[in-house]
């Protein structure tokens, strides 16, 4: 077998290594893959032709360059067991829908757009983690097809959470209330920090446990900004600090449904 290691500049977020393992997953001999997030690294260990590997990983629009190339590497120990994927990432699923349907219902009642934005922002979580487990076995038209409608999907409620945001801004409105800003918030910030510790017990380095995990740990600054707007509101009984956050988040959505539109292309 042959070892390849890329440096992949543009490499910098979930959808974006979904597209590299999708890239890969048309080809047959790709036996592994193990992804360096922060250095922006990816090596496949492959025995088809590493040149075909090599065309591929450029395909994918990232900026990749082959570092490094050995032959005769030996082949890879048996394949991790998938329930070990499975359940963990089944756990960050459940917990994402969760906070998704009460940070939504939270959001509308108390009329802040920064927890009906964050709400949609863990609906872009979910959608990674159903990737994630379709990744675990999945055929790579499935997982084509779910990626394209879960993208449409948040792309569409992202336009219209920013649609309302204009009406909010135009139209008089009372402050959110601020206490339910905070608390719901703050649950949510707990709930990715168990979704986190359950990515603790998934088996690191697949590309898709990865992505999972870096997600999550980004989404932590989500929860932030949106408790930081509810102090704001406290402070100057203005709806503007949360309408601010709302129209953030929701452009964060929007540009994760772009690149997962970008990743089930192809």
């Amino acid at each position: 077998m042959t070892r390849l290691v890329y440096s992949v500049p543009e490499l910098d977020c979930p959808s974006e290594e979904q597209m590299i393992r999708m890239a890969l997953g048309e080809l047959d001999g790709v036996a592994s893959i193990r992804v360096d997030i922060p250095g922006r690294a990816v090596t496949v260990l492959t025995d088809d032709d590493p040149d075909r590997v090599t065309a591929a990983m450029e395909g994918v629009g990232l900026g990749a360059v082959e570092q490094t190339r050995e032959a005769g590497v030996a082949p890879p120990g048996a394949e991790e067991d998938a329930p070990s994927e499975r359940g963990p990432l089944v756990g960050a699923l459940v917990i994402n829908l969760a906070f998704f349907i009460g940070e939504l219902v939270a959001g509308w009642l108390s009329g802040s757009m920064g927890l009906v934005a964050d709400s949609l922002d863990m609906l872009a979580d979910a959608v990674v983690y159903g990737l994630s487990l379709a990744a675990v076995g999945g055929a790579l038209s499935r997982k084509r097809a779910l990626a394209a409608a879960s993208g449409w999907m948040q792309l569409a409620l992202a336009c219209l959470g920013l649609v309302e945001v204009v009406r909010r801004f135009v139209t008089p409105q009372q402050a959110p209330e601020v206490w339910t800003m905070v608390v719901v918030s703050a649950l949510a910030l707990a709930g990715n920090v168990a979704t986190m510790a359950l990515l603790r017990r998934a088996p690191r380095g697949e590309v898709h446990v990865e992505a999972s995990w870096i997600f999550t740990s980004n989404d932590v600054k989500a929860n932030l900004l949106v408790i930081l707007a509810g102090g704001l509101v406290a402070l100057t009984a203005s709806r503007v600090p949360d309408l601010v956050a709302g129209t953030l988040i929701f452009i964060i959505v929007a540009t994760g449904a772009r690149r997962i539109l970008r990743m089930a292309r192809g």
